[in-house]
C-alpha cells in the first residue's frame, strides 16, 4: 500500500495508481498484492457524492441487451450491495523519528448479517484503525476478528448496522477453465466497480519468501490495487473465490483469487479463535536427491534428511533424531547422521514443502505416523502435534 503522498507525486507525474509502495511477490514476473493507496481528493469527493440509483435490468429479449449483458446486470445488483470498501490506517516514522499515519484501502465483502467482512490479510496488516465503506457511502468503523498471513486472509467486524445484505458461498471445487467470472471491489478507489472474464487456469502457485498460496484461481478479469480481498463471482452471482493478487508486468490480465474452499475450511477458526489453528511438528531437513544418497550411502535416495528438532517439540517427544556430523560435499556443508523422512501418513515426503504443507492441515492434538530410516532400519513413529503460531 502507498502513503497518500507517494500516491500525490505519482498522479503529477502522470503515473495512474503508482507502485511504488506495492507489496511484490517474489516471482519471475513481479506479482502484486491487489492492495491499493487511499483515495485522491478527487477520488474522496467523488465517493462522498450521492450515487445515482441503479437503473432496472432490461427485460428479458430486449434486442438491445443480450443474455450475457442481463446476467451482467443482474449479478451487480443483487451482490455489489455485499461488497465494501476498506480503508486501513497504519502508523510509520519517518527519518526522524516523528510519527505520520498511512492510509491504504482494499475491498471486502459481508458474509452474514452479523456485519463480519472477508478480506485479505494484507489489506488489514498492521492496522491500527479500520473503516468500512458500504455500498450506500456510509462510513462505519471495524474491529479485526481473525487473521491469518500464510493464507492471506482475515475477518473485520462492523456492529452499528443491522440486517446488511451479505453474499452466497458457491463451489470453487468444481469450476473450469473457461468458466465466466465477475469480480466487483474498489480499484484505485473507485467504489464499486464491476469487471468480467474467464477462468485461466486452476491450481496455480505463488510464493513470497516462504510462504506458498496454493490451490489458486486465475483470471483475465480484470484486477487492479484496490480489488484485495474482495469477492469473485459465478454467472449464479455465488462467491468463488476472494482477489488477491496479479502480475503487475503481463500486458493482458493476469490475476489470482483465493478459492472460496479455503474460506469455508477457515471461517470457523478466524471467527471464534482468531486465527487458524495449524498442527505442527517442530523438525527441519536437507532434501535428499539420488547424488547426495549415493554419496554419502543412503538407504534411500528421496526424502528428508531431519538436521535439526525443535527441543521439546512433538518430533523431539517422539523421539526423531536429528544429525549430528557435519560433511563437506563440493561447497555445501551437510548434517548427517540423523533420522531420514519419507513419508507422512503413507504420503510421501520429498521436501520440506511437502511436509509444511501436509502438516499445516492438520490440527493441534492430531496424531501423524512419520515413516523414516534409522540408518539402514525403516519404522513407523506415531506424533501428536502442537499447534503452529502465527508469525504475526
Amino acid at each position: 500500500m502507498q502513503t497518500n503522498s507517494t500516491f500525490a507525486k505519482l498522479a503529477l507525474a502522470g503515473i495512474l495508481g503508482g507502485v511504488a509502495g506495492w507489496l511484490l511477490w517474489r516471482a519471475p514476473d513481479p506479482i502484486q498484492l491487489a492492495a491499493a493507496p487511499a483515495p485522491s481528493v478527487v477520488q474522496q469527493v467523488a465517493a462522498s457524492s450521492p450515487a445515482p440509483a441503479p437503473a432496472p435490468p432490461d427485460a428479458p429479449g430486449d434486442p438491445d441487451t443480450s443474455l450475457d449483458e442481463q446476467n451482467n446486470i443482474a449479478i451487480y445488483q443483487k451482490v455489489s450491495p455485499s461488497v465494501v470498501n476498506i480503508t486501513s490506517t497504519t502508523i510509520q516514522y519517518d527519518f526522524f523519528y516523528r510519527v505520520f499515519p498511512v492510509q491504504g484501502s482494499g475491498s471486502g465483502f459481508l458474509i452474514d448479517d452479523k456485519g463480519n467482512i472477508v478480506t485479505n490479510y494484507h489489506v488489514v496488516s498492521g492496522a491500527r484503525s479500520i473503516e468500512v465503506t458500504l455500498s450506500d457511502r456510509t462510513r462505519h468503523p471495524a474491529k479485526l476478528i481473525g487473521r491469518d498471513q500464510l493464507t492471506d486472509l482475515a475477518v473485520i467486524q462492523i456492529t452499528d448496522r443491522k440486517d446488511l445484505p451479505y453474499v452466497k458461498f458457491g463451489d470453487s471445487d468444481r469450476l473450469q477453465v473457461g468458466q465466466k467470472v465477475l469480480a466487483i471491489g474498489n480499484p484505485f478507489g473507485f467504489q464499486g466497480t464491476l469487471t468480467t472474464g474467464v477462468i485461466s487456469a486452476l491450481g496455480r502457485s505463488i510464493e513470497d519468501q516462504g510462504r506458498v498460496l496454493e490451490d489458486l484461481i486465475q483470471t483475465d478479469a480484470a484486477i487492479n490495487p484496490g480489488n484485495s480481498g474482495g469477492p469473485l463471482l459465478n454467472s449464479r452471482g455465488e462467491v468463488i473465490g476472494v482477489n488477491t493478487a496479479i502480475i503487475g508486468s503481463a500486458n493482458v490480465g493476469i490475476g489470482f483469487a483465493l478459492p472460496v474452499s479455503l474460506v469455508k475450511e477457515s471461517l470457523s477458526d478466524l471467527l471464534n479463535e482468531g486465527r487458524i489453528r495449524r498442527g505442527y511438528l517442530g523438525v527441519f531437513g536437507r532434501e535428499l536427491n539420488p547424488t547426495i544418497s549415493r554419496i554419502l550411502r543412503l538407504p534411500v535416495s528421496e526424502g528428508l534428511l531431519v538436521y535439526q528438532v525443535t527441543r521439546g517439540g512433538p518430533a523431539d517427544r517422539a523421539g526423531i533424531r536429528a544429525g549430528r556430523q557435519l560433511v563437506l560435499l563440493g561447497n555445501e556443508q551437510i548434517v548427517i547422521g540423523g533420522d531420514i523422512i519419507v513419508s507422512l501418513d503413507s504420503n510421501p515426503i520429498t521436501s520440506n514443502q511437502d511436509l509444511s504443507q501436509y502438516v499445516l492441515r492438520k490440527r493441534p492434538g492430531n496424531t501423524v505416523a512419520v515413516t523414516l530410516y534409522r540408518g539402514d532400519q525403516r519404522m513407523t513413529v506415531n506424533v501428536e502435534l502442537d499447534e503452529r503460531r502465527s508469525p504475526d
